[in-house]
């Protein structure tokens, strides 16, 4: 317990002496030494001097050793995979992307093998001594069922939807291998990194080229009977089709109806004559429209959760700025009785991937700072 106590305070402040840790830990400075050395044997810690002209005596400093492990973090969109592998302290050390279009459900194993290129290449950016990943986690749309093992609600991602991809996974990988709906991965970023630091019950609302929402309770992630909770997009509202026939059908942005098809990037396009998503946003008249599409399904959401803040993200929020999320918040007025705060996603780069590598990290800590 002290040593993972030490361990969790070198994560979060970083490099420490060995008086810092026994003041923080409330241990003895003998107990502190012990732990501290226990720990360095271990390979889990290491030692450098402090730098010299900072205030303080020039003791050592002790640190997470970076080279005790590393995870990677992998984003599917029907395009291609996104991959970083960083250490356990965090540090991303290499990125990779491969563009691939998703394959046939009968072509077995290619998902496996493009997952395993793009993890390959993150390692090859990351160069030597880099090692193979303790921990992989994957954001992908839809989710995995828990009873079945097979990824429902994202029909757009043809081969990966086998019982068996987890299991060809680890094999190709040399390790277990986690997949997580990918707006739950970015709902786990904004509530460690982002919009939602400060707040356990909140919704995060992503419109992108799909559409759905992550829903956390007394800060823990709600992920329903079949891991669906928060498919929003196939959603009923009013002045869309209903989304019938299932997720099986529901294959693109406008087939089936729903949220989705109301709100979504070709949505939003579609109400501009197809042009650019910005320069569609840019119409007031649009931005007023998309406006109102919003706040009918934020409605609905708040209406059944009722969250102290729902964030908005995704590529749609993210275009239309302050001015569409304002719009937003003037068109809720008077359709739900809850007023959550509505906040935009304040991430840098890609919230998927963050929320895959903070999930990675956690798993790998959790078993690698396991010294006993």
């Amino acid at each position: 317990m002290n040593d993972r106590a030490a361990l969790d305070l070198l994560v979060a402040h970083g490099a420490l002496t060995r008086t810092r840790i026994s003041e923080l830990t409330g241990l003895s400075k003998p107990t502190a030494s012990q732990l501290l050395s226990r720990l360095t044997e271990t390979g889990l810690v290491r030692t450098r001097n402090k730098e010299r002209g900072k205030p303080g005596p020039n003791a050592l400093l002790y640190e997470i050793d970076p080279a005790a492990a590393h995870v990677a973090a992998l984003s599917a969109d029907p395009w291609g995979i996104s991959a970083v592998v960083a250490d356990i302290t965090g540090t991303v050390v290499g990125r990779a992307r491969v563009e691939a279009d998703s394959v046939a459900d009968h072509v077995r194993h290619r998902t496996a093998q493009l997952v395993k290129e793009a993890v390959d290449g993150a390692l090859a950016d990351a160069g030597p001594g880099t090692r193979e990943p303790h921990t992989t986690v994957i954001g992908t749309p839809g989710a995995i069922d828990p009873h079945s093992g097979e990824l429902r609600y994202a029909p757009h991602l043809p081969g990966w939807h086998s019982r068996t991809l987890r299991s060809e996974l680890a094999e190709v990988l040399g390790a277990p291998v986690t997949i997580e709906n990918d707006v739950n991965l970015a709902a786990m970023a904004e509530q460690h990194e982002g919009a939602a630091q400060d707040h356990d019950n909140f919704a995060l609302v992503w419109v992108d080229n799909g559409t759905g929402a992550a829903i956390v309770v007394d800060g823990t992630l709600l992920r329903g009977a079949t891991g669906g909770a928060g498919e929003i997009g196939y959603m009923p509202l009013p002045g869309a089709p209903l989304a019938r026939g299932g997720p099986g059908e529901y294959a693109t942005a406008r087939a089936g109806g729903g949220f989705q098809s109301l709100v979504s990037v070709s949505a939003v396009r579609e109400l501009a004559g197809d042009r650019p998503l910005a320069d569609a946003l840019a119409d007031p008249s649009v931005r007023e429209e998309t406006a109102r599409r919003l706040a009918a399904g934020i409605a609905a959401v708040v209406a059944v959760v009722d969250p102290e803040l729902v964030v908005l993200s995704g590529a749609v929020p993210q275009t239309g700025g302050e001015e569409l999320r304002a719009l937003v918040e003037q068109e809720l007025t008077g359709l739900a009785l809850p007023r959550p705060l509505l906040r935009m996603s304040d991430l840098d780069g890609d919230p998927i991937l963050t929320g895959a590598l903070l999930s990675a990290l956690a798993q790998a800590r959790e078993q690698v700072f396991d010294t006993a």
